[in-house]
């Protein structure tokens, strides 16, 4: 019923609600990270290699837009829900940016179920991380403001380099150029690291991201049940926002359903390294509990199928 790759993520839930003394090292769960930034980098970039970057500035300029405009939604969402103005506005950056792995498993889902997409897909990814973030900040900035706090001017340079040059864009971006500039041959002596073992390497960065979304359990207990609701109900009308964009740019089904999951998905590395140094008052912990805590695990389990089953609907 699912990929075999969500039922990593299941055992590290369950790992760590019976206390299992199972962990990742550190130092391998970086090298995850960047293995699998770089791998669905290095896909995208082989197809920009195939075909002129100039046909893609419709798709850009639009899922460039969807990143943009999801916090401006979100956030009075986010109020209505009982959260405080910079709470919400910094959760709706988590929302407005994007969670690459929850994009590498649709992207597997999407290939298993055998449907048609858009293979420089990658590319979305990597201009829809940052939009989102800086209009949630912005966001937050103006609660203060309006709330009369007595905050410093926000250092935009720092925040740039956090967020353009930060571990995530820069891998993904990295990744692109080098596919596009090396194309198949350039390639081909690489492609037994980095493409052929993917899916293997993302069952097990699942394993770890189980136990990390297990150990969230206690933060939305004491958040209550609002924030399970957030979490559950956000993600498919974000889906169906970025299924229609889909639909607007004549993408085929699989490119609908991954657009859809980039929409719905919340970021839970980039968007808390540059909430902290853009917003050092919003509540961090409560974000990541609901983006990784409840989000990641209701598109895994729940909204990718359920995107995938939808998409040939909104596919042209």
């Amino acid at each position: 019923m699912f990929d075999v790759v969500v039922l990593f993520f299941a055992l590290g839930v369950f790992a760590r609600l019976v206390k299992s003394d199972l962990r990742l090292p550190e130092a391998l769960y970086e090298t995850l990270t960047i293995y699998l930034l770089l791998a669905i980098g290095l896909k995208g970039g082989l197809e920009l290699s195939r075909q002129p970057l100039m046909d893609l500035l419709p798709q850009v300029l639009a899922v460039v837009t969807l990143g943009a405009l999801v916090p401006l939604v979100v956030a009075p969402l986010l109020r209505l829900a009982g959260l405080s103005p910079v709470d919400a506005a910094g959760l709706s950056a988590h929302y407005g940016s994007v969670s690459v792995v929850t994009f590498a498993v649709a992207l597997t889902a999407v290939q298993r179920a055998g449907l048609p997409h858009e293979a420089h897909a990658p590319l979305w990814v990597a201009v829809m991380e940052a939009p989102g973030l800086v209009v949630g900040i912005v966001l937050a900035r103006l609660a203060l403001k309006r709330a009369d706090a007595k905050q410093g001017r926000i250092r935009w340079d720092l925040l740039a380099h956090e967020v353009l040059l930060g571990k995530s864009v820069l891998l993904l971006m990295g990744g692109l150029l080098i596919g596009a500039v090396a194309g198949d041959a350039g390639v081909a002596p690489i492609k037994a690291v980095f493409i052929d073992p993917f899916k293997g390497v993302l069952a097990l960065f699942l394993l770890e991201l189980g136990l990390v979304a297990g150990g969230q359990l206690g933060a939305l207990k004491r958040h209550g049940l609002k924030l399970v609701l957030v979490g559950c109900s956000l993600p498919p009308v974000l889906a169906l926002a970025g299924a229609s964009t889909g639909h607007l740019l004549g993408l085929q089904a699989g490119g609908v359903a991954l657009l859809a999951t980039l929409a719905a998905s919340a970021s839970y590395i980039a968007a808390p390294a540059a909430l902290r140094v853009a917003v050092p008052q919003a509540n961090t912990g409560l974000a990541i509990a609901c983006a990784l805590g409840v989000t990641f695990p209701f598109n895994l389990l729940v909204g990718i199928p359920l995107y995938l089953h939808l998409a040939p609907h909104f596919a042209r």
